[in-house]
């Protein structure tokens, strides 16, 4: 190449709460880790993730219609309360 830097794409994701695409870095991993829903802040986690944006609404949203029982391929009911409180704290950190 001639001194130019290539443009990196970001991967994009699906929310499974509002099932919009994005890209990855803009939406939390979440894994399912002894029945509960725990959230890849560091996308390191060992597991099959799901793709959420850190809303109290697409939180609510996946909950209510289940996306966590058909990303993690189990039949639930998933301990999500850990989640709840990360997201709410991202809320309250973005300006």
């Amino acid at each position: 190449m001639s001194g130019r830097t290539r443009d990196r794409v970001c991967p994009e994701r699906t929310c499974v709460g509002c099932r919009e695409r994005s890209d990855k870095r803009d939406l939390l991993r979440v894994v399912w880790v002894e029945g509960r829903c725990v959230p890849d802040l560091r996308g390191t986690l060992p597991g099959r993730g799901a793709y959420l944006h850190p809303t109290p609404v697409c939180l609510e949203q996946a909950v209510r219609r289940r996306a966590f029982n058909r990303a993690f391929r189990g039949p639930g009911p998933f301990d999500t309360a850990e989640l709840f409180q990360r997201v709410r704290q991202i809320e309250q950190e973005t300006p």
